[in-house]
This record gives structure tokens, sequence and C-alpha cells, in this order.
């Protein structure tokens, strides 16, 4: 697919250059940081989703169990 961007003269003089260096196409190079954003900050929602998940959940230990693996590690040494 084709489409039309605008970028700052120095990011395109440097994107110009990377790509003569790497001996790809101004196409490939764009649709390669595009494509590495996108995988990069894929992860971001799932992130979100399960912050909103855990955010109702309390994430402290029963007391019980806290106080037994304090017992377990002062018994170790930790």
């Amino acid at each position: 697919m084709k489409i039309a961007i605008s970028v700052p003269d120095p990011v395109f003089e440097a994107a110009e250059r990377m790509s003569r260096r790497m001996r790809v196409s101004r196409s490939r190079l764009y649709a390669k940081a595009v494509e590495d954003y996108v995988n990069r900050h894929s992860g971001e929602e799932i992130t979100a989703q399960l912050d909103r998940v855990y955010s109702r959940t309390s994430s402290k230990l029963d007391p019980a169990i806290e106080r037994g693996t304090l017992e377990v590690l002062r018994r170790e040494g930790r």
C-alpha cells in the first residue's frame, strides 16, 4: 500500500543515508521501521489490560503465608 507522510528534514536526510548504507530502498527502510515500532509497542495494550485486571485485586499475601515464607527464609539464613 502506498502512503504519503511528512517527516522533518533531518530525519529524512538520516533515513536517506541509512538506506544507502544498508543498500535498501527508502520504502523498505520506512516499512521496516514502522514494523519494528509496531512490534515493540504491541505489548503495551496487553500490559494496560493486565494492569486494569490486577488493580481490582489485592496483591497482599495472606498473613499466614507471609509468616510461613518469612520463617522459611529465616531458617535458610536469608
